[in-house]
């Protein structure tokens, strides 16, 4: 499958190694408004063409995927545009700048039968069914309560500080506690939520507590912050026991434990990645074009909206706009 990537920042350099390193995928071009840019990436990665806009890329036949790569302030008109040129598309979380983008982007990809998919890449990966079927095997009862974090040093780059560039913790890390408690609880509707944040002299948000409670009783607790490096844990504690997961990024070792603290018998599962954990989310957009889909089960439309709905209301209440507008 011949990829086409926009942008060429660093989570781009990631992909462009993953899909060099995933058998059944071509780096075949590149686009930057810069050609030089473009043209510097085209050549460390090995793609075959590099063009000095997009518009170039998506009017490109060849290309069968296009990876975004972009601030979150472009994402929503990046993928207008593919659509428009009925290009399919992986976009880096967070899909957009809220709920209402990302429903104008949704609505026209499925007007247009254009696969569509958020690459939060800890939905892809084979730790999430290792959990749920932890949880559902019963073997820590009945889930009562989820907390998770994460933080790392980053309030100095310009996309976490810029609010004309969809800034903020929540939206660049906040994203993943956030999907980690909803993946626990897998698809139990929220009825309450409520947070805090502080806040950069910009105004964007630089530390995030967040609970949400779910309609079964279970409640979640997580936090995400730009100025510290966290652990990274997440726990899922339930009515006899409960599950512990180092690294909720990307995780790296599942520990189960009984109500008595106790590690259950050969409950450690350490996690060992084909590549790097970002193939996953190529492997599935590929089986679900082939396939004739516009969408994944593993990270849905409805799903795609539900984040955005819930990251939406929390910036509400902490006064933040829903828009890169300054």
């Amino acid at each position: 499958m011949k990829v086409g990537f926009i942008g060429c920042g660093h989570i781009a350099r990631t992909m462009a190694e993953t899909v060099n390193n995933t058998k059944g995928f071509e780096l075949y071009c590149v686009a930057a408004r810069d050609l030089d840019r473009a043209n510097a990436f085209k050549d460390e990665f090995g793609a075959k063409k590099a063009y000095g806009s997009y518009e170039e890329l998506v009017a490109d036949d060849n290309v069968e995927l296009v990876y975004i790569a972009t601030p979150h302030s472009h994402h929503r008109d990046h993928m207008m545009l593919c659509i428009e040129h009925k290009k399919n598309i992986l976009c880096e979380k967070a899909f957009t700048v809220n709920e209402a983008e990302a429903n104008e982007v949704l609505t026209a990809a499925k007007e247009n039968g254009v696969f569509v998919a958020e690459a939060i890449w800890t939905r892809y990966m084979p730790a999430r069914k290792l959990i749920d079927d932890i949880i559902s095997s019963g073997k820590i009862g009945r889930v009562t309560t989820i907390t998770a974090n994460l933080g790392y040093q980053i309030s100095n780059k310009e996309r976490i500080i810029d609010p004309s560039l969809g800034g903020g913790a929540l939206l660049d890390i906040g994203i993943y506690p956030l999907n980690f408690a909803l993946m626990a609880r897998n698809n139990v509707n929220v009825k309450a939520l409520t947070g805090i944040c502080t806040k950069a002299e910009t105004g964007v948000d630089l530390q995030d507590s967040m609970t949400l409670a779910f309609e079964d009783g279970s409640i979640a607790t997580i936090f995400a912050d730009a100025e510290v490096t966290s652990d990274r844990r997440g726990y899922i504690y339930g009515t006899k026991g409960y599950i512990e997961v180092e690294n909720i990024n990307n995780p790296e070792v599942i520990r189960v434990f009984d109500d008595s603290r106790k590690p259950f018998m050969n409950s450690e599962i350490i996690i060992k990645n084909d590549y790097n954990g970002y193939e996953y989310e190529l492997l599935e957009a590929k089986k679900c074009i082939e396939e004739g889909k516009i969408e994944s089960e593993m990270m849905s439309h409805r799903e795609t909206l539900r984040v955005m709905r819930f990251m939406d209301a929390f910036r509400a209440s902490w006064g933040i706009k829903l828009s890169n507008e300054i």
